[in-house]
Parts: C-alpha cells; structure tokens; sequence
C-alpha cells in the first residue's frame, strides 16, 4: 500500500512539473525516475484516473466491500485534481509513457477532456467510465433521497442540511439535486461522503459506471 501510494505521489509530482520526458532534470524529472522504478518493481499494470479524492474515497470503499486489494493487484487509484489534468496524466501513464493500462471515472460533463486524453496517450478510445452528472449524482439516485437523508443525520449534518435547504437558493432545485449541492458546501464533506454513500450501497445498488469500472479491474 505505501509504495503504490509513493508511485501515485511520484506521478503527481511529475504531472505537476509538467516534465517532458522520463529524461528531463530538476524535480520533475526525479519525480518521473521514480514513477519508472516503482512501476517496474511493484509492478503496476492499471492506472485509474479520477477527477478527486471523493472519486478515491468511493473506489476505496467499495473495494473494501468486495474483499479487494487493488495495491496489491497492481492496481493504482490516482486522483489527479480535477479532469483538465486528463491529457498530462494518460500521456505520462499510458502506451506513450509509462505503458499502463488506464481507466478510471468521469462526469458527463468532462468526457471530452477524458476522450483527448486518452487520443494523446494513444489508449484504448472506450477505456473509462462515464457518470451521468457526477459519481455523488449516481451515489444518491441509487441510495434514494430518503437513505442519503437517514446517513447524512447519522453522520450529524441533518441540522447543516435543514438550514442548507431553507436557503432560497435551493427552491427551484430537485431533492437529489439539493442534497448533491449539500455535500460539496463544506472542505472535506464531499470526500467524506464519497466513502459514506458507497458503504450504504446494498446488493445490486452499485451504480453501473463503478461497476463497470470494478469489472475492468
């Protein structure tokens, strides 16, 4: 678990440098030298790009659930900060880089940063999965309103999402748009409940995009 997680630090620091190559000096490319060695000794085989940590929170969780070790499988989940940062990442990681497999998750809205990305690194076109608004989106219509009302009170933010709701900001909204805007209205909520959400999940909840992506793995 530290190494893959020392391998997904390495590469953030590398797609933060911008570096051009494995070869390029300065901290970028130290960052890129250990990125090669640690995906050659772990070895990692599958990179899953997220958009954030809540993405993370939720393909961990569900991990767990399934009696899974994606570390130990070879598998990395690196959130890269937001889906703009596609293209850097798959060019690093993917058949012009590194040679991982990728995938990951994407909102509807970011799919075409998602599909360049993926043309840049030369990846397979159908390689991730797409969440119709985002994974919180599909998280609440599987659980229902009602159950993501019951662990959002179980959680002790019912009183935080009464006065959220009163605010005229939210009439013209719909319930499971209201409560999705809730949980990224405070630093930490939304990671947090990306875990919280996926462990509610019953047999047969889990939204086709995550699945999918346990599939591939």
């Amino acid at each position: 678990m530290g190494d893959m997680a020392a391998f997904g630090d390495a590469v953030t620091a590398w797609a933060a440098g911008d570096a051009g190559g494995l070869g390029d000096v300065g901290v970028a490319g130290e960052a890129a030298a250990v990125a090669r060695e640690l995906a050659v000794r772990l070895p990692v085989r599958t990179v899953v790009l997220l958009e954030g940590a809540s993405d993370a929170e939720a393909v961990d969780a569900l991990a767990t659930m399934r009696g899974r070790n994606l570390a130990a499988e070879g598998v990395c989940v690196l959130p890269m900060g937001g889906a703009m940062s596609i293209a850097r990442f798959a060019g690093f990681l993917g058949p012009r880089g590194l040679g991982l497999r990728l995938t990951g998750l994407c909102d509807e809205g970011e799919r075409e940063f998602y599909v360049r990305g993926w043309e840049r690194a030369g990846a397979r076109p159908q390689g991730f999965f797409v969440c119709a608004a985002d994974l919180e989106d599909e998280l609440i219509r599987a659980l229902g309103v009602p159950r993501v009302e019951e662990l959002v009170r179980e959680e002790g933010d019912h009183r935080a999402l009464r006065t959220f709701l009163r605010q005229p900001a939210q009439r013209g909204r719909t319930p499971e748009q209201q409560v999705r805007r809730f949980l990224g209205t405070k630093k930490g909520r939304k990671i947090r409940y990306g875990r919280v959400l996926v462990e509610a999940l019953g047999p047969g909840q889990v939204p086709e995009p995550l699945d999918g992506l346990f599939a591939s793995l």
